[in-house]
């Protein structure tokens, strides 16, 4: 169906809230809605994508390369208690690196709260301080509280909207804007934004809320699809989970599968003129706010990449020439799955980061008023296309690259001296 399918491209301005938009059902801009609620444990960024239930097999089937021995247990919404044994080569190590080397979802930030709030013992004893160091044969437990349900309130944020039928809404995202509620974000987010406009939620799991399938990183643009009712949330959910789990097995997906495309601005430029990336993706090892694909387990990355056009930059001094190469590169990425900061891992670690991206890069000291310009990475999802859940239509939808990645590429492609 994918030829006779219809094409959508993105509206250049959003929305604005009209005064029609408050209704009289307390879905205003300022009153929750009864009974909504959310459980949000995960912060937004998928450089690209992220696919919340995540459902593609691990590769390695769970087992990592450590010795230590870790248990953990925990009911839907309850509370998660970690029970670990300490081994001969952890032994000297502080209570909270110990804890966070064997719990990979817990930074030491996060184990220094939990025992600061007697929520850790050691051979059955709370923990008194962060730097005590444990010995082989010890025993922690961990408990980690359920968080808390965040309240979900409507409010008129302007959207892009691309298409919008009974299941299903397609926005323009704009940079800036976080997609989901979470701790220290409850409100000014997508979710808060469709659950204003759209009145027609069949709602998720018997709760009146929109269905987020996959998500795009606060400050990266572009278009993505939100289901409005359960049967759409669970056809888009299992297409995005066929495409990851294809990926991760190395084989092509499914005939009229999702199919995602961004583009983004490398400094410096790749290598080559295409090629495909395929790695594990893990949290990093000593900084817990990154991810690395430099890594000896985790779940299968697979990005492809093709070079869409050389940009020169400036010059490294006054009267000097950009080199042959160019500084930077407009780069076309598809994903073959979706994981967390993904293509900005994956750039980064093959030596090309995106420009303007804090976590993963530094421009070069050419680029760098560029960058600074721009103010976040130089990332946009451009395409998106997948069959509708409930007509089987092809439905394709492109995103223009937004003013200030318009004018970061016009900045490069001036040949000129820097100062």
């Amino acid at each position: 169906m994918g030829s006779s399918g219809k094409c959508y491209l993105a509206p250049v301005t959003p929305r604005a809230p009209s005064d029609d938009d408050d209704v009289a059902d307390g879905r205003d801009s300022g009153a929750p809605i009864e009974g909504v609620a959310v459980i949000a444990n995960a912060a937004d960024g998928a450089d690209g994508v992220v696919d919340l239930d995540d459902t593609a097999p691990d590769d390695d089937d769970g087992d990592s390369d450590s010795d230590d021995e870790a248990a953990t247990t925990a009911a839907p919404g309850a509370a998660a208690v970690h029970r670990l044994a300490i081994d001969e080569g952890r032994a000297g190590e502080r209570v909270d690196a110990a804890i966070a080397a064997m719990v990979p979802a817990l930074s030491r930030a996060v184990v220094q709260r939990l025992i600061d709030d007697a929520r850790v013992t050691l051979n059955g004893q709370p923990v008194r301080k962060a730097g005590q160091r444990v010995r082989a044969g010890d025993a922690i437990e961990v408990t980690v509280p359920a968080p808390e349900p965040i309240e979900l309130v409507p409010e008129p944020i302007p959207l892009a909207v691309v298409f919008e039928d009974a299941d299903l809404i397609v926005v323009d995202k704009p940079a800036g804007l976080v997609v989901h509620p979470a701790p220290g974000h409850p409100r000014g987010t997508l979710v808060n934004a469709i659950l204003h406009r759209c009145r027609d939620l069949g709602g998720i799991g018997g709760v009146l809320r929109p269905g987020i399938v996959h998500r795009l990183d606060k400050d990266t643009s572009g278009v993505m699809v939100v289901a409005k009712t359960e049967r759409a949330h669970a056809a888009l959910t299992a297409a995005f989970a066929a495409k990851s789990a294809a990926g991760s097995r190395g084989g092509p997906a499914p005939p009229g599968g999702i199919l995602r495309e961004y583009l983004g601005i490398a400094a410096p430029p790749p290598p080559a003129s295409a090629g495909t990336l395929r790695t594990f993706h893990n949290r990093h090892p000593t900084d817990r706010k990154r991810f690395s694909s430099r890594v000896t387990w985790g779940k299968s990355a697979v990005t492809h990449w093709e070079l869409v056009e050389r940009l020169p930059g400036p010059g490294a001094g006054p009267g000097a020439a950009p080199p042959a190469g160019g500084r930077a590169a407009l780069v076309r990425f598809r994903l073959e799955t979706g994981r967390t900061h993904q293509i900005r891992v994956h750039a980064a670690d093959h030596g090309w980061p995106l420009l303007g991206d804090p976590l993963y890069g530094k421009p070069p000291r050419e680029l760098r008023a560029t960058a600074e310009r721009l103010g976040r990475q130089a990332l946009h999802a451009a395409l998106l296309a997948f069959d509708h859940p409930a007509t089987g239509e092809r439905l394709r939808f492109e995103s223009p690259l937004p003013a200030d990645l318009t004018a970061a590429l016009a900045d490069l492609r001036a040949t000129r001296s820097s100062t």
